[in-house]
């Protein structure tokens, strides 16, 4: 401790206060400071008597819970001092507040007097990452690099993952100069690799990290490679990596955590069974573990042992809402719809909410209880109005799912008396007009939602195919699936109305080459019909039934697929 800093606290225990203890990286808040009052020092001329006021009038507001006045006063003798002591205490009380110009300032002051505290260099490093100053950072993260202390590269390329291209650009220069310097640089080659996989070269970000493998220790550039094999199709590489580093570090929990979910990514359950029952034995205190190993028994149809660690999860008071949603499940998995109502039915208000509201629903209306659905709902609706739109929503999808259709037109009059402007039940509205063959106030619905939503793909696009399927009105078609394509060109469902506007009037190699693409994104029996209907047309008749007989096989029942085939072969069959 300099002698300025421990003048500061000689003052401030001789005057009976306690100091506010710096706020801690973990979050917790800051604490009365216990330590021993340092020895008075034979110098009192560092500090003029307004800082000591200040610096005082700081302690006893922390004191007081009024971290706004002690921070506020912190920073301000920061400024005024240049004392490194002064400003990591104004550092630290901005980080707990979440004073982001504040720790920044603070940070910039400590650093620049206290050059050879690598905490301080570090601070600043990451204040300035924080802030998009990416070069700045990579100033103050050499000098911590230089002196050999515990760099945060991989933080600066994470940081930068919601940045735009330009600014990733500069800081893959700002690694690649650093690397030119420190080419042995674990924590820099991480970075890079990072930085890598965020611009989408996974296999740049792979080739980087096999040509330097890591020291010994270092566990994040395996977890990472696993994750770049994974999302190449290599898995099965991944595999024997993990297992291999798990039996160096057995003791290390990511590595097989990771490797229980890879496991069940290349849908080998019963051994990532045993892999989560492993840890959770290990860990037993981890809910987050105990709620994996539930969903993976799930998703191995063990449905007495995931009922088992469900109900040990209510027992703990831990992930409660999704235990009962998947209760629930269980007990519709095993023909009993009672049972599953009685869990359904306790799930609050939340993210499974909507979902358990929705399985009792169709439970009810698949068993002739329609009105008792109905019924529920609107009590529903009476208790929690702020989800009164989505469970109105639940009422027309289960109704008109389950073949009662007039009813589901009437709730939706209902809920638009209510909510006339929602436009997510003005489209619902839309596509029910559309069942019903009204497609005039299905153009209604979708015209006032791209009136006061332009930029509505979803709407657009669904007008524009129902004018190009339904109607002669081709070329309005056209103009309205292109403003969907401009504004998602990557939807499957807007390429397959391109393709299908396309079709109509006459462009079949446009039709096709639209259709292979929504095919590709999302093999669906009617892109399918789609597509083969333009093979057909083209002359491509082999290439159309393979198409089709590779759906027929899928999915045998599909009306769209036989209509197709029907209207063009004269058969059902092929």
């Amino acid at each position: 401790m300099n002698r300025s800093s421990a003048l500061l606290l000689a003052f401030v225990f001789l005057s009976g206060c306690q100091a506010l203890a710096p706020v801690s990286t973990d979050g917790t808040p800051p604490v009365a400071d216990s330590t021993a009052a340092p020895e008075k020092p034979k110098v009192y001329s560092s500090f003029s008597e307004e800082t000591i006021f200040s610096l005082l009038s700081a302690e006893l507001a922390g004191q007081r819970n009024r971290y706004d006045i002690a921070l506020d006063n912190y920073v301000t003798q920061a400024i005024n001092t240049q004392d490194p002591g002064i400003s990591e205490r104004a550092f630290r009380i901005a980080e707990y507040l979440g004073a982001d110009q504040a720790a920044l300032d603070s940070a910039l002051i400590w650093a620049r007097n206290a050059p050879e505290d690598l905490e301080a260099q570090r601070a600043a490093a990451i204040q300035l990452a924080r802030s998009g100053r990416y070069d700045d950072s990579m100033v103050y993260m050499e000098k911590v690099l230089q002196g050999q202390g515990d760099t945060h590269f991989d933080f600066l390329a994470l940081s930068a993952a919601d940045t735009d291209q330009d600014t990733r650009d500069g800081l893959m220069n700002s690694f690649d100069r650093l690397l030119q310097r420190h080419p042995n640089n674990g924590q820099l080659i991480f970075g890079k690799a990072l930085l890598l996989q965020q611009n989408g070269d996974s296999q740049g970000a792979l080739s980087l990290l096999e040509k330097n493998p890591p020291e010994a220790g270092e566990v994040a550039p395996i977890l990472l490679r696993a994750r770049l094999l994974q999302s190449l199709n290599r898995g099965d590489e991944a595999l024997p990596l993990l297992e291999k580093s798990i039996r160096q570090y057995p003791d290390d929990k990511r590595l097989r955590l990771t490797y229980a979910r890879l496991l069940v990514e290349q849908d080998r359950m019963d051994d990532a069974k045993t892999e989560f029952s492993s840890l959770v034995q290990q860990y037993p205190d981890d809910d987050e573990l105990r709620y994996s190993l539930a969903l993976v028994c799930l998703e191995a149809k063990a449905w007495e042992e995931a009922k088992g660690y469900l109900e040990d999860l209510i027992a703990r008071d831990s992930h409660v809402d999704s235990a009962h949603l998947n209760l629930g499940r269980i007990a519709e998995e095993r023909s009993d719809p009672q049972g599953a109502l009685i869990e359904y039915a306790q799930v609050t208000p939340g993210s499974e909410y909507l979902p358990a509201q929705l399985r009792q629903a169709d439970i009810l209306m698949e068993n002739g209880r329609s009105v008792e659905a109905q019924n529920r709902l609107a009590k529903e609706r009476d208790e929690q109005p702020d989800y009164a739109i989505q469970l109105y929503l639940i009422e027309v999808e289960t109704l008109a799912a389950n073949k009662h259709e007039d009813r589901a037109w009437s709730v939706l009059d209902k809920a638009l008396k209510q909510y006339p402007d929602d436009l997510n039940l003005l489209y619902t509205r839309a596509m029910q007009a559309e069942k019903r063959n009204d497609l005039a106030q299905m153009e209604r619905d979708l015209r006032q939602i791209i009136k006061r939503d332009p930029d509505n793909a979803m709407a657009l696009n669904a007008l524009g195919y129902t004018l190009s399927d339904r109607t002669t009105r081709y070329d309005e078609a056209k103009t309205l699936i292109e403003q969907a394509h401009q504004l998602s060109p990557e939807d499957p469902a807007v390429l397959d109305s391109l393709g299908w506007v396309n079709f109509r009037l006459g462009n079949l190699d446009e039709a096709e080459r639209y259709l292979r693409q929504a095919l590709e994104r999302f093999p669906d029996q009617e892109v399918a019909a789609h597509l083969g209907e333009v093979l057909w047309a083209k002359g491509k008749q082999r290439e159309a039934k393979q198409i089709w007989a590779k759906f027929l096989k899928e999915q045998p029942d599909s009306p769209i697929l036989r209509s197709t085939i029907k209207r063009l072969t004269g058969s059902e069959t092929l």
